[in-house]
């Protein structure tokens, strides 16, 4: 049997997701010995691959370059789960759409204008700041979501329970106090 090919993605948040995921511990070394981790933060993977099985991704989609990511792990991925609550509805991320349209600019003004310490001034070189996009976005209103897995951040023992269930081959549903947010 293929061993499963899992990855995890971090965009627009804390993460607080992927904190709780190291915080499965001891499951964490039975997990390597089950599947493939073939993209995420904590290892040193360049380029999202081919054919991932189930992809967790936190945070919200906040600018161009989370945009991309996200297409990219929708096209190579079977199951994308909506890791924690930035990822599911926004979230802190979302704060800045209050400020209104064309709150991109008042976003970088705020921060590297009116509370600059030193050299006031907006980056412009590529790759400094990717373009913020006019509207801080969860993962659903851009592409499909299978699976939704809520929490600030989710507790480790819910993520557990959701991996189980991939590695059990039985849907990766929640229910009950497991769909809880917060």
């Amino acid at each position: 049997m293929d061993r499963l090919r899992i990855a995890t993605v971090w965009l627009g948040g804390c993460s607080g997701c992927h904190m709780s995921f190291l915080d499965l511990d001891e499951f964490l070394i039975d997990l390597a010995g089950l599947v493939d981790l073939v993209y995420s933060p904590v290892i040193d993977v360049k380029e999202y691959p081919e054919n991932v099985d189930v992809c967790l991704i936190e945070g919200a989609v906040c600018n161009r370059d989370n945009l991309e990511m996200l297409h990219t792990v929708r096209r190579r991925t079977k199951v994308l789960v909506s890791f924690g609550d930035c990822a599911v509805t926004g979230n802190v991320p979302a704060i800045r759409n209050q400020l209104g349209a064309g709150n991109d600019v008042n976003v970088l003004q705020c921060a590297y204008i009116a509370n600059a310490q030193n050299n006031p001034r907006l980056p412009v070189a590529d790759g400094i700041v990717p373009e913020l996009l006019k509207r801080v976005k969860p993962l659903h209103e851009v592409v499909p979501v299978e699976v939704y897995l809520p929490g600030c951040p989710p507790s480790a023992d819910r993520i557990k329970l959701l991996l189980e269930r991939v590695l059990a081959g039985l849907p990766p549903a929640l229910e009950g106090e497991q769909i809880r947010f917060g």
